[in-house]
């Protein structure tokens, strides 16, 4: 099997408006070793972005790197173009930046509508804080009908969905899911894509890591291929998703589709030639 071509390797995300977040030859890890070696890719405004890879690719590292809870060593990360290096996790998140961690967040000894409210915690005006919780009680059932129980209550499909809600608090510019369906059975799962799906249609920039590849590439607009520490393709979902070669590698074998219309055979013909 062939290698991808540097040409194909650093294809740029489609023709549209500029990046919202972009990151540029960036060399991050820890202690002394490089677990980013140099990664470049962009997030348009309005996609939902999808990052794969197998174990050790560097994916959880990359988020780490976004929401400034690890420095790079080298390159920039600029957001509206400015460079986020050097800015503190709190920083970030004022800046619009808003991580769901991969791990379940809440404080179980807390509300479900407690730990909403704390989403809001760099928010002064208590006017907009109400204004926002009552626009996502609205978005989020789960609220409105488990809103004094405890959290450690809910299932964990719930606890996902309480936790997107809760980063909703800081109406950010973009969410960032770490592996949002860990642990979650087909039907959780489909709930939770779906609550992914609304937030996109809604407005909102959605930088996505998930382990469930061909479901994350599937909801996606654009996909990003990170392979030992750098990106190996990127491309749109679908275009990802079907690639021969990243389908045998990654996904299990290459997601089928219809024969191409024209215009499409000879896009596809750019990203098989070497």
């Amino acid at each position: 099997m062939t290698s991808l071509s540097a040409e194909q390797a650093t294809r740029p995300a489609p023709a549209g408006a500029e990046a919202l977040l972009r990151l540029s030859g960036v060399v991050a890890g820890y202690g002394g070793g490089d677990v980013l070696k140099g990664v470049d890719f962009e997030v348009p405004p309005g996609s939902i972005t999808c990052i794969v890879g197998p174990n050790g690719a560097g994916k959880s590292t990359l988020l780490a790197t976004v929401s400034g809870l690890l420095r790079p060593r080298q390159g920039r990360i600029e957001f509206r173009g400015r460079d986020l290096v050097g800015t503190s996790p709190k920083g970030i998140l004022e800046q619009g930046i808003v991580q769901v961690p991969q791990n379940h967040s809440l404080f179980r000894e807390m509300t479900v509508r407690e730990n909403v409210e704390m989403g809001a915690f760099l928010v002064r005006d208590r006017a907009v804080v109400r204004r926002r919780l009552d626009e996502i009680v609205e978005q989020f059932p789960v609220i409105a009908e488990r809103g004094k129980d405890k959290a450690g209550a809910l299932s964990g499909g719930q606890q996902r969905l309480v936790e997107f809600a809760r980063c909703l608090m800081l109406d950010p510019k973009i969410v960032v899911l770490d592996e949002p369906s860990m642990g979650l059975d087909p039907k959780t799962l489909r709930a939770v894509f779906a609550t992914v799906r609304l937030m996109h249609e809604q407005g909102r920039t959605i930088l996505l890591v998930e382990q469930n590849a061909r479901a994350g590439l599937k909801l996606a607009t654009h996909g990003v291929v990170l392979e030992n520490g750098r990106v190996r393709f990127t491309g749109t979902g679908q275009e990802v998703l079907r690639h021969p070669e990243i389908g045998a590698l990654f996904l299990g074998g290459a997601a089928r589709s219809e024969p191409a219309s024209p215009a499409r055979q000879e896009t596809t013909g750019e990203m098989n030639r070497d």
